[in-house]
């Protein structure tokens, strides 16, 4: 324990946080949020579970726009981690392994690398990104005999801000294939709360709400054309068609769909949201960002393009390790879709094989674990004596 590594998985929506030495991670929302029903109190990571009534939840975020921008608020969520709340222990003296998003200004990490050391006191750093730790356990994982230097794989991270095509070639990024797309699962719940509001009632101050709705009811249309025939057909609108009972935050409290047929006591007097074509127009985003004017290609298209900044030699292999991490990456019918959409984009001789894993959130943090418990990590770390004598500049000469 006293010198257990400490792995963060520092992400948009939610920080995964635990010690090496530990099984599973805790996952923490990486905010500062207000209710109207407790006005004195910001509640910090999973103190919002205290809050009776999270309706018009105010969110202060870290990051904006996929970058950590908002330090101060950053700092009271790390305060909050590392405290005996969170993972019950600090940070100085013990070496940490951090996430940072893909092509991270320098700016943002001089000043992560400036908090770490100065504020933490933390004993050495290693900064990564999401796809490395996900490559790395991806390795770890395999039951064939690979290692990280023989690797070829794509790492798709469907994330909070932005969707990541990551490409790995002999077990290194190919910086000139990344691919990013600007649609992520805020922007698919802010998109949902637009339609129910338009449709239905305002729910433009429900993020937390709405949020939960997309988990609970939204799906990836493997054929979108066809599924959007449900308007011509009252047998398949019926399939589709749920009704979601709206918490009330006295009685309710967290949304459910109904089951019809089976009504639950005082369900005729909740409040009600039909939801129809809204369940897969939704996800549809990360396979057409255009339907809301983003005018970038989608994820299959995506895929296909960087493959041809990398080494026509290692496509085969790359095609046959894509691997798919993030939260929004488990609506039900994403892989299936995914899988079609792309064999249409590759060539026939090459076999297309997606691999999704049991916990796409936390994949990349078990992958901080393997590479934490490694017996090189030493090698990897930035330490205390070689920022003090190097600064910033000394970790990029690594």
């Amino acid at each position: 324990m006293a010198n257990a590594v400490v792995v963060l998985d520092n992400g948009a929506h939610t920080a995964k946080v635990g010690l090496a030495n530990q099984d599973e991670p805790q996952v923490v929302p990486n905010c500062i949020m207000k209710a109207k029903s407790e006005r004195r109190r910001a509640f910090v990571g999973n103190q919002i579970e205290e809050c009776r009534d999270t309706s018009a939840l105010y969110y202060i975020l870290a990051f904006q726009r996929g970058y950590l921008l908002n330090w101060d608020t950053q700092k009271t969520v790390w305060d909050y981690i590392f405290s005996k709340d969170g993972i019950g222990c600090t940070l100085e003296n013990r070496n940490i392994v951090i996430t940072e998003p893909q092509m991270n200004f320098q700016s943002v990490q001089e000043a992560m690398l400036e908090m770490l050391f100065e504020e933490y006191r933390v004993a050495g750093v290693y900064k990564t990104t999401a796809a490395d730790l996900a490559a790395f356990n991806y390795v770890a994982d395999s039951e064939e005999r690979t290692t990280m230097q023989s690797l070829n794989c794509i790492i798709i991270d469907v994330g909070y801000s932005f969707t990541h095509i990551v490409p790995f070639v002999l077990g290194r990024r190919v910086l000139e294939g990344i691919r990013r797309i600007d649609m992520g699962g805020k922007a698919l719940t802010n998109h949902l709360k637009e339609l129910i509001s338009y449709r239905h009632l305002n729910v433009m101050d429900e993020s937390h709400v709405v949020n939960q709705i997309k988990e609970d009811v939204c799906f990836v249309a493997e054929d979108f054309k066809q599924t959007m025939q449900v308007h011509y057909s009252e047998e398949k609108r019926r399939e589709i068609t749920v009704d979601y009972v709206l918490p009330d935050f006295t009685t309710v409290k967290r949304g459910y769909v109904r089951i019809p047929g089976k009504p639950r006591e005082d369900e005729e007097q909740q409040q009600m949201v039909p939801l129809c074509n809204e369940r897969f127009t939704v996800p549809e985003l990360l396979f057409n960002p255009s339907d809301i004017g983003v005018q970038q290609v989608g994820i299959p298209e995506a895929v296909a393009d960087c493959l041809k900044a990398c080494p026509w030699e290692a496509h085969r292999e790359l095609l046959l390790n894509i691997l798919i991490v993030g939260g929004s990456a488990q609506f039900p019918g994403f892989l299936p879709r995914l899988k079609h959409d792309l064999r249409a984009l590759v060539p026939d001789d090459l076999e297309v094989s997606l691999i999704c894993p049991e916990d796409p959130v936390r994949y990349a943090w078990y992958g901080g674990k393997e590479v934490a418990t490694s017996p090189n990590f030493d090698e990897f770390v930035y330490t205390h004596d070689e920022y003090d004598e190097y600064g910033f500049q000394g970790i990029n000469q690594r």
